[in-house]
């Protein structure tokens, strides 16, 4: 236990921002992924990913990794420091590039050919890395981990991404209705009519705006009865 407990301490430690504690709101690993930055493109633009140990810390936050594995990255990451980067660079570019897809895909529109080209490649790369092992009386994809390298975290998003773009009802995909937000998520309510990353958040901020708005509607019509 004292072990386990050790170990939790040290991926705490990883990440001195918000990476291993944003909401996980997405539906699915990739779309998760997207949502370590927020408000692109505004000056409320907010970055979770600002090292590589941020990216460990939010792949093992998110289920991406297990303890000893997310340790044993960033001990080579330690060891490697100049590649930890360019992997982190890696990272963000899949990041954008989902972002792009999802964005677009929310508004019926298909994903730029670019971005595509950019996922594909990565998942290219994420087959290299990875082989069949059976399963039982089946089979199932795993990663060979007797070699390991600073871009499992990368192929692993590839790897839920191409699941997420084969597998699931893409009309599903949507981003948040919230000012300045920009996070995607599936939709998996009954109805299909969710809107906001959170309702706690993104939610109930656009009810306060709406608030606030009718009073001030309200206080100018009165204002100008008096006037």
């Amino acid at each position: 236990m004292a072990v386990k407990q050790d170990g939790a301490k040290s991926i705490r430690s990883l990440s001195k921002g918000r990476a291993g504690r944003l909401p996980l709101v997405g539906g699915r690993l990739c779309l998760n992924f997207v949502n370590t930055s927020s408000g692109r493109g505004t000056p409320a633009r907010k970055e979770h990913l600002t090292s590589y140990h941020d990216l460990l810390a939010w792949s093992h936050h998110a289920g991406a990794l297990d303890a000893t594995v997310t340790l044993a990255l960033a001990a080579l990451a330690g060891r490697q420091a100049q590649a930890a980067r360019r992997t982190l660079s890696k990272a963000i570019k899949l990041r954008e590039s989902l972002f792009a897809i999802v964005t677009g895909l929310a508004r019926r529109q298909p994903p730029a050919p670019a971005a595509l080209e950019e996922l594909n490649g990565f998942l290219a790369a994420s087959y290299r890395a990875a082989c069949l092992a059976q399963d039982g009386h089946g089979f199932r994809w795993i990663w060979r981990l007797d070699t390991l390298r600073l871009d499992l975290p990368v192929w692993i998003i590839a790897r839920s991404a191409s699941e997420v773009l084969t597998g699931e009802p893409l009309e599903r995909l949507k981003s948040c209705a919230g000012l300045d937000c920009g996070w995607v998520f599936l939709d998996a309510t009954r109805n299909g009519r969710r809107r906001w990353c959170e309702m706690e958040v993104c939610g109930s901020r656009a009810k306060m705006r709406r608030y606030r708005h009718r009073h001030q509607s309200r206080a100018a019509r009165i204002s100008t009865a008096h006037a």
